[in-house]
């Protein structure tokens, strides 16, 4: 595996495997790996012959009073398990060569409205962020197809809005999420979490799990904008008791992420983000047209 650091090398390498008629799969993450991080790189095997995995963490997506400064960082060991996974390529650059004119003056990328609630409601500006930096690597990249993870549902519609709306000629590819044994979703920020808490935070999950039971118990008649008010009050409630502080519980469509209203066999998402200590929780659990 090549480990660089420069914008040339990368187009250098990719324009090689390009003439030589490879596909191009690419995995941006920030680094701090765990195993669902490595099922993305597995995924892309499916849709490229090279694959190109970066590391950057991004300081445009961080809010004042996030955790920018002590998010872990362990590029060693996150070599080690993609080059274990067959990644071809690691691309790991500094902030300047990200943003050369520094992050102030730098171009931002915005995708309205789809970003300005859930998350982007809770964390202002974030996916301003996100969209920013992953339309850099994207450009610098030109990967044939992207992989994320689906656990950061609403990034992956907002990423997919953004290739589409820029007509960006790359196959966004959603990966399943990958959770430990008792369910909890996989996520670098779960080491925040104390004993206690951890064996708390996978009633996340749970409580998704219970509201699509509910929708699915539900007849289509049944299926109201008062019966799903319902079930996402209850929901909150749930884990509000068990000690959470909810962000949000709602349904939605998984196309859109506009409340869901029911029509045969249009698919909707359970979307949850929760705050257990110092950890802010996410999940989803996606359903089929009830």
């Amino acid at each position: 595996m090549q480990i660089i650091t420069t914008t040339a090398e990368v187009r250098a390498a990719a324009c090689k495997w390009r003439a030589a008629g490879e596909r191009i799969a690419f995995v941006p993450t920030m680094g701090n790996l765990h195993e669902g991080h490595i099922s993305l790189i597995e995924r892309a095997r499916a849709h490229g012959q090279r694959f190109i995995a970066s590391i950057f963490v991004n300081p445009m997506q961080f809010g004042p009073n996030e955790d920018f400064n002590h998010y872990p960082r362990t590029p060693e060991r996150d070599a080690e398990m993609l080059e274990a996974a067959g990644c071809d390529m690691l691309f790991i650059p500094d902030a300047k060569e990200i943003y050369p004119a520094g992050q102030e003056q730098a171009t931002r990328v915005s995708v309205p409205a789809i970003s300005d609630e859930l998350c982007g409601a809770v964390r202002p500006g974030h996916f301003v962020g996100v969209t920013s930096v992953v339309a850099r690597l994207f450009g610098i990249v030109q990967p044939d197809a992207a992989v994320f993870g689906r656990k950061d549902f609403q990034q992956l519609a907002i990423i997919r809005r953004m290739a589409q709306d820029l007509c960006m000629p790359i196959e966004i590819i959603g990966a399943p999420t990958v959770r430990a044994e008792d369910g909890l979703a996989l996520s670098s920020r779960n080491q925040y979490l104390s004993v206690e808490e951890r064996a708390q935070a996978p009633a996340l999950y749970r409580s998704l799990q219970q509201a699509v039971k509910a929708l699915q118990a539900l007849s289509p008649k049944g299926i109201s904008s008062e019966a799903i008010a319902a079930i996402e009050d209850e929901s909150r409630a749930y884990l509000q008791g068990l000690g959470f502080k909810v962000d949000y519980f709602v349904v939605r469509d998984a196309a859109s992420l506009l409340p869901y209203v029911y029509a045969a066999e249009v698919p909707g998402v359970v979307l949850a983000a929760a705050r257990l200590g110092r950890a802010r929780l996410i999940d989803n659990l996606e359903f089929d047209g009830i």
